[in-house]
């Protein structure tokens, strides 16, 4: 599946100032960690985020998004939003913020 560029080019242009920041093809798409652990991706048209566990429900509520699901199990700790949820630029920093500030919880890898 194919990832949308533009909206992987506006992470990338978001986050290019951070230099814990790498990027790395998966998941069909491109990911974002935080050094060395995921915090946000583009996949197809969608973003896919690293919220925790905790925070997983709390980002079930808001617009757009849905569980990270993949393989046919539903991975707590992360959420899809939806590409039209994120078409302003505030509001997909917001969710690449939030990302990345659990990325930055986790130890160093």
């Amino acid at each position: 599946m194919a990832y949308d560029e533009g909206l992987a080019e506006r992470v990338r242009q978001y986050l290019d100032a951070d230099p814990g920041v790498t990027e790395k093809r998966m998941f069909g798409g491109i990911a974002f960690l935080y050094e060395g652990n995921m915090a946000v991706g583009v996949t197809g048209d969608d973003v896919m985020v690293r919220v925790g566990p905790d925070a997983t429900e709390t980002a079930l509520a808001r617009p757009g998004t849905r569980l990270f699901d993949m393989t046919g199990r539903p991975m707590r700790g992360w959420v899809v939003v939806a590409g039209t949820a994120v078409s302003e630029d505030e509001a997909l920093e917001a969710w690449i913020d939030e990302g990345r500030a659990f990325a930055a919880s986790l130890p160093a890898k």
